[in-house]
């Protein structure tokens, strides 16, 4: 079983009470590759200059994540299935909603993948039809929307001593 890894840091910037809400959202995501990819809340959230427009928000990645995903795959099955896939782009895009609870939550994500194919075997309508079909079916992220999220944190004082020492 694959563990997969992400380091998300903030740093209090000392600039505000904290306590009045007024702080800056930006953090970075750091990953065990290397990159590091500076994100903020969606300034439809929390205004600007509290977040920082430049920074990719949760939900933002989220629609990427699965977007991503979803080409994964399709590239994986059309080359199985013999077709040369030239380029692939897809200006996916997330709607927010609320549920029934209430709460506000990605609703809806809109995969619009634009693929160019080369070579003798061009799929019909059918086939890039199921080509994308069973991309979704495989997807890890399109099977995981439903994700169980165990929070299991620990906490310190400024003096560095961990909590229940």
């Amino acid at each position: 079983m694959n563990t997969h890894t992400a380091l998300v840091e903030w740093l209090n910037d000392g600039k505000s009470r904290f306590t009045d809400n007024r702080y800056s959202r930006a953090h970075r995501w750091r990953f065990d590759g290397g990159a590091v990819v500076g994100a903020s809340s969606s300034p439809h959230v929390v205004r600007v200059p509290l977040s920082d427009p430049a920074g990719v928000d949760p939900e933002e990645a989220y629609v990427a994540a699965l977007s991503s995903c979803h080409m994964l795959w399709f590239l994986s099955i059309a080359a199985e299935d013999g077709y040369v896939v030239e380029s692939y782009r897809d200006e996916a895009a997330g709607t927010m909603a609320k549920n029934g609870d209430g709460n506000e939550v990605v609703a809806r994500v809109a995969l619009r993948p634009q693929v160019r194919f080369s070579g003798p075997k061009m799929p019909d309508d059918a086939a890039f039809d199921d080509l994308h079909h069973r991309a979704h079916a495989a997807c890890f992220l399109a099977n995981s929307v439903k994700t169980v999220i165990d929070v299991e944190g620990n906490w310190t004082h400024e003096t560095g001593h961990l909590a229940g020492e």
